[in-house]
């Protein structure tokens, strides 16, 4: 029997391909296999456009995984050990799995559930991963703003509808990055005001990619979204 291959979480940054790592980017070159989230439309992921620049599909197997928008938790466990498995098949017959996340794929990101659930169900599997440069990072040098100094408190916080939680957080820190703030942006907008900090604060979409869009915060009143959208605010 073969040995194992490796599983490895590759972050490949927050959207621009240059701002993907050397160690990513010699990963994708050395291993046979590439593994990203596909939406079930077969359109690309984030994570592949970023990095299909350096792919040559002719070259490589290209691992489409679907992981479903779904609190569900059957159709959840369904197809995320649908998708460990497919790796699996790979890792088996000897071959490195190069998974590809946006940002780094150990902040808040999907390579973290395929981790767990790997090691949960073939424990042999040597898993590694490639740190990338997060959004978070990518949005402070793209709006110019320094996200911590000296002995100043940093949160990174999923954004919620919970008011007087999301108020807590912005009264207790000196710089707060709120990510998944899509979907609950009129409060936050909210928040901002009640506490006079409109101007502190910054939102930006698909930071660093040719798709990137930084908002105007006062002018965000029902606007919708995209879902790789974060709040910067920075007292």
């Amino acid at each position: 029997m073969s040995s194992i291959g490796t599983l490895y979480g590759l972050g490949v940054g927050p959207g621009d391909p240059e701002l993907i790592t050397v160690r990513a980017f010699r990963m994708i070159k050395e291993s046979p296999v590439i593994a990203y989230p596909k939406k079930r439309k077969g359109s690309k992921s984030y994570a592949h456009r970023i990095a299909e620049v350096y792919i040559n599909p002719s070259e490589k197997e290209m691992l489409g995984l679907v992981f479903p928008m779904t609190k569900d938790p059957v159709i959840l466990d369904r197809e995320w050990n649908k998708a460990v498995e497919l790796v699996w098949e790979k890792l088996a017959e000897g071959k490195d799995v190069a998974f590809l996340t946006e940002g780094d794929p150990l902040l808040y990101s999907t390579f973290i559930h395929m981790m767990k659930l790997m090691k949960q169900l073939h424990p042999e599997v040597p898993v590694k991963t490639v740190p990338g440069i997060s959004s978070i990072n990518g949005a402070a040098s793209r709006l110019g703003i320094p996200l911590a100094d000296g002995d100043d408190h940093v949160a990174i916080v999923p954004a919620t509808d919970d008011y007087a939680e999301m108020k807590r957080v912005i009264e207790e820190h000196d710089c707060i990055i709120f990510i998944k703030v899509a979907k609950v942006i009129d409060l936050m907008v909210q928040v901002l005001k009640d506490l006079d900090l409109l101007k502190k604060a910054s939102v930006v979409t698909k930071v660093t990619s040719d798709e990137e869009i930084i908002w105007d915060v006062e002018e965000l009143d029902g606007v919708e979204l995209e879902y790789l959208t974060l709040m910067v605010v920075r007292k």
